[in-house]
């Protein structure tokens, strides 16, 4: 094989995964003034996190990472420069209107700005794009937006101390 010829199977271990920030395959663009001045807001009143990212598998023109987020998260507004798939296998997502659990999904198109919550168990759902390195676009809002934002966390950092993961379903018949 060489060097240019992709994998035709590969094994990878998801203990092995290194988290989002040590893969560096998303970068952080755009501006966002009122969200970078409540920064130091948002480190006070958060004493647990409230997501955990990890990307279990990545190669050239593709990657999957796992995404975690505790009860009530508030995932701010944002977009990415590629197309993402989104597969939610355990706890539910408040999207809108709309309440997804395990099983569902959602796919977002480049540039096309989402936001969702975490449900009342959080949510564990897996992220595919086709490509391995990727940016994230977070949508400013008023200083006064950031800082209902920063209360909710602030409210939800107890709880978030000793939360677990979402238990998976089987569903019947598997």
């Amino acid at each position: 094989m060489t060097g240019k010829e992709s994998p035709r199977f590969e094994i990878f271990r998801g203990a092995d995964a290194p988290s989002l920030e040590e893969c560096g395959c998303m970068t952080y663009e755009g501006e966002a003034p009122n969200l970078a001045a409540m920064q130091p807001r948002f480190a006070e009143a958060t004493q647990a996190r409230g997501e955990q990212a990890d990307v279990p598998y990545r190669r050239a023109n593709m990657s999957l990472a796992r995404l975690w987020f505790k009860s009530g998260f508030p995932l701010p507004l944002h977009s990415h420069d590629c197309d993402c798939l989104y597969y939610i296998i355990a706890g539910s997502v408040q999207i809108g209107s709309e309440t997804l659990g395990a099983g569902d999904g959602f796919f977002v198109g480049t540039d096309v700005p989402y936001t969702y919550i975490a449900g009342p168990e959080g949510v564990e759902i897996l992220e595919f794009r086709n490509t391995d390195t990727f940016n994230i676009k977070v949508k400013d809002k008023p200083l006064a937006a950031w800082e209902k934002t920063v209360e909710v966390m602030r409210e939800a950092s107890s709880r978030w101390a000793d939360e677990t993961p979402p238990v998976r379903k089987v569903a019947e018949g598997a």
